[in-house]
């Protein structure tokens, strides 16, 4: 099919932190050579911001090189970290807050600001679009442009207009573009789906450990203003979850009384009873935390995956004509639970090496490994460098012992003990049968400080075009009543933070019925399905969550 087609110096997929901040440095770096250079981003909202999902305590780092005048040019940095509460929740009802001297250094926020990174996101593009970015929401990356040498030479985006079998609606249908660069940046954030293509097929990650992730779910509230104490950060780790089922929680006072509330569920869990949400509701009801809900307002909710491997699970980011970078290759240093600093360094970086090539004459289509080399000389790699073993230690000896390990590592010797842990077992690949692990019995919302998945999607302004292409593929449709529901009690209607999969009879058959509408591009399907049966696509543009301040 014959498509119409645009041509830019440099596309970039995913307007997040790593892909604004190498579009704003591909304009620096061009009005410093006198030069020009076109660069557009597509992002598969409905707007800059309306999927971005992040906790967020925020390190300036890589913003005050990018912008060092941000203040004055008004980004919403407005909440600077106050105070730092620690502590292990060992019951329901109980916890011991630890001393700083038994924290690893990488939890210590003095300097950083609390912030909705989506209004983050809004302001870069904001910069971005003043410096001559073209930006495009509502555009889905769907596949990307490789000729016949296997050059990646930009993207097609998503039709539009397809019914639910995949045939043009009379009247409506318009197919996608070709988005032609001479190189394509990939930032789709955490398990993109054309990043997670390009892994395989240029096998980027044949010398890496497995990637591993951890689902992260995050509430806004406004609060009592009497319980608000704006820059204050609460870590939790243990209760509800264990070593077995390992992960931790947070809750940050924003300004005008709010807060965020959340919980990281490891996705290395084994138990296949376990429900991600469900923990995160019953999390809520913990004294530590409860004592600042209490007579507050839940206003948002959603969910996303992070990838949380670390240095030891990063591909190489090069191949021909193109650049992954962010966390669709895996920048997040989970030791800090913040990946948009880095995000923002690795785009920076990107767009740096982008630009020399560019500005040199260069015509695209080759790899560029000298951004190996330049992410290799960077703050960046000497961070992750030195949290590399943080995230294996958890995973080998448990939140208590892991915990003191990497406490000992960071603090004691600077992230530089002569070894490297590695964890090579996937994360679809650790549930026990459904037969060997406790069923959970997790208790009814309350209405109060937990909620039920329906109106807790609600409040995320998730819609999807109904008569559309389902966006979540099964490989093989017998698989989840054939493998997963008799061996692991068929998971997904339990990871799903969406309740997007649900197992319904219809006669004496169960089937999996899949919600595609509720869907929240968490990602979790993709990465925890123990058969690795789905396969998560981008839908139609402007599908999705629309987060608000989030």
């Amino acid at each position: 099919m014959e498509r119409e087609y645009m041509e830019f110096d440099v596309v970039i997929v995913g307007a997040g932190p790593a892909g604004l901040a190498a579009a704003c440095r591909l304009k620096q770096k061009a009005a410093e050579a006198e030069q020009e250079l076109s660069v557009c981003v597509v992002e598969k909202g409905s707007e800059v911001g309306a999927h971005i999902l992040s906790g967020a305590v925020f390190e300036p780092r890589a913003l005050n090189e990018l912008f060092p005048d941000w203040a004055t040019q008004g980004a919403p940095l407005n909440t600077v970290v106050k105070g730092d509460d620690i502590y292990l929740l060992n019951s329901a009802k109980r916890a011991i807050r630890l001393p700083h001297a038994l924290v690893p250094k990488t939890f210590h926020n003095e300097g950083n600001f609390i912030i909705s990174l989506g209004n983050l996101c809004r302001w870069l593009a904001q910069q971005a679009e003043a410096l001559g970015v073209e930006i495009y929401p509502g555009f889905s990356a769907q596949e990307p442009l490789i000729d016949e040498q296997g050059v990646v030479r930009g993207i097609i985006t998503g039709d539009l207009g397809l019914n639910r079998a995949g045939e043009p609606k009379p009247g409506v249908y318009t197919p996608g573009m070709e988005l032609r660069a001479k190189y394509t940046l990939f930032a789709e954030g955490c398990r993109g789906h054309i990043g997670k293509q390009l892994i395989n097929r240029y096998q980027l990650d044949a010398l890496s450990d497995p990637q591993h992730y951890g689902l992260g779910l995050k509430e806004l509230w406004e609060i009592d203003p009497a319980l608000h104490q704006q820059g204050l950060v609460v870590h939790t780790a243990g209760w509800p979850l264990n070593n077995d089922n390992p992960g931790g929680g947070f809750l940050y006072h924003l300004e005008n009384n709010q807060v965020v509330v959340g919980l990281i569920v490891d996705l290395a869990y084994k138990n296949p009873h376990l429900s991600p949400f469900d923990e995160f509701q019953r999390y809520k009801h913990h004294p530590v935390i409860s004592q600042y809900l209490k007579g507050g307002k839940r206003l948002s909710y959603g969910a996303r995956a992070i990838a949380k491997g670390g240095l030891n699970s990063l591909p190489r980011m090069t191949f021909s004509g193109g650049l992954l970078i962010g966390c669709d290759a895996g920048t997040l240093n989970f030791a800090k639970i913040k990946g948009s600093h880095t995000a923002m360094k690795s785009g920076m970086l990107a767009a740096e090496v982008v630009a020399d090539a560019l500005l040199s004459g260069n015509e695209g289509g080759d790899e560029l490994t000298a951004y190996t080399q330049a992410f290799q000389n960077s703050w960046l790699y000497e961070e992750l460098y030195a949290s590399r073993n943080f995230g294996p230690a958890i995973h080998k000896w448990g939140s208590l012992l892991g915990g003191a390990f990497n406490t000992f590592e960071q603090n004691f010797m600077g992230g530089k003990l002569p070894l490297t842990l590695h964890d090579l077992r996937p994360d679809h690949a650790t549930l026990l049968e459904a037969r060997q692990a406790k069923i959970i019995n997790y208790p009814k919302p309350d209405g109060v400080l937990s909620f039920d998945k329906l109106s807790s999607v609600f409040l995320s302004n998730t819609n999807h075009e109904e008569d559309q292409p389902c966006h979540l593929h099964l490989k093989d449709p017998e698989v989840p009543m054939e493998f997963n529901l008799p061996r692991y009690d068929e998971p997904a209607q339990r990871y799903c933070p969406a309740g997007v999969y649900e197992v319904v009879s219809t006669g004496d058959k169960p089937r999996l019925q899949i919600n595609a509408q509720n869907c929240l591009h968490c990602k979790t399907c993709d990465i925890k399905d123990p058969a690795q049966n789905i396969t998560w696509v981008a839908p139609e543009g402007s599908g999705g969550p629309n987060y608000p301040n989030m």
